[in-house]
């Protein structure tokens, strides 16, 4: 049984790490910084021209959005799990950003860059391919109104493959000059983000992560069954559109800025639901906080392992997750549907 102790102290937890990992991440990189000059910056004091500029005008923003987007994706990935009610299902795993990166590159290859209203057409484009990709999975996998394993994981493998084809077929007939800068993108980055970036970003897991929240008590009663969930008052089918458009607004939005960035949505809501249980009202917050520090600590050590130079986080995050995502599979394997 969950106690309000312990949910304070598990909030606490992260709160208090995702603030150190912040930190952290803000003093190191390529050049390292003291970080009492960090905290100065932060709260506007008079530190080197250097330092303020590092910290303010580079750090700060990327560290902000990976924040804002392992929250996401975290809570995107607990929507799915609770929606299906099914461990393994992610945005990336379920192909839902890989329709994010479809509706992006489309939007880049537009021209739908810099300016507000660009930024806002490109996380809008990218969230009607996130949308599109969820239903399409839903509509495949659905089999008498459940969601067996096999037919789930196997409709995001299609569906991803497809987007990741017609993504492929986009880039082909990209200019030459814009193929490097969507390459690159493609593999997961934070670099080279403003704070227009992060604040549409911000806005979009907002309204998101607020859609996916108030239907918490319903995903708990749901993973009773549809028909008990009827009986206590649920509309299933309302809650599953609310939550595909909660869940791929956050995907979409988030993709748009970053990349499809994968595993972030699979490894933190299943380690918050060991420690903290399966109340929705409970794992949706603290995974958000959960994945926004595991997301800052992943770009951190994609920008000091190999610098100068640095790697796309995506890469990092792939090496936690992949191992991760073989462990679940074959532990659900072993004991059997739940």
């Amino acid at each position: 049984m969950i106690t309000r102790r312990r949910v304070l102290g598990a909030t606490a937890a992260v709160g208090l790490g995702l603030a150190a990992v912040g930190l952290a991440a803000l003093a190191v990189g390529a050049a390292r910084l003291p970080l009492g000059e960090v905290i100065a910056a932060l709260l506007g004091r008079d530190v080197p021209e250097l330092a303020a500029a590092i910290v303010l005008g580079l750090r700060l923003p990327r560290v902000l959005l990976a924040a804002l987007a392992g929250g996401g994706l975290a809570v995107a990935g607990v929507a799915f799990q609770a929606l299906t009610r099914n461990p393994l299902a992610d945005p990336a795993v379920l192909g839902v950003a890989s329709g994010a990166a479809l509706g992006a590159v489309l939007a880049q290859i537009a021209g739908l860059e810099g300016s507000l209203l660009a930024t806002v057409g490109l996380s809008a484009l990218a969230f009607l391919g996130a949308l599109a990709a969820a239903a399409a999975v839903y509509l495949v996998a659905s089999i008498g109104g459940r969601l067996p394993i096999q037919t789930l994981l196997l409709a995001g493998v299609i569906v991803g493959l497809f987007c990741s084809a017609a993504t492929t077929l986009l880039i082909s007939l990209a200019d030459v000059a814009r193929l490097a800068g969507i390459l690159h993108w493609l593999m997961g980055s934070l670099g080279a983000v403003g704070y227009r970036a992060v604040g549409v970003t911000a806005l979009g897991c907002l309204i998101g992560a607020g859609i996916v929240y108030t239907q918490a008590r319903a995903l708990n009663l749901l993973a009773l069954g549809e028909e008990p969930a009827l009986q206590l008052g649920v509309e299933a089918e309302r809650v599953k559109r609310l939550i595909f458009v909660g869940a791929s607004l956050l995907t979409g939005v988030v993709v748009a800025h970053t990349g499809p960035i994968g595993f972030v949505g699979l490894i933190v809501p299943h380690a918050v639901r060991l420690v903290l249980g399966s109340d929705n009202r409970v794992l949706i917050p603290v995974a958000a906080g959960a994945g926004a520090g595991f997301l800052v600590l992943a770009d951190t050590l994609a920008r000091v392992v190999v610098r100068p130079a640095e790697l796309p986080v995506g890469v990092v995050t792939a090496f936690c997750g992949a191992p991760f995502f073989v462990y679940l599979l074959r532990t659900r394997f072993c004991r059997g549907p739940s």
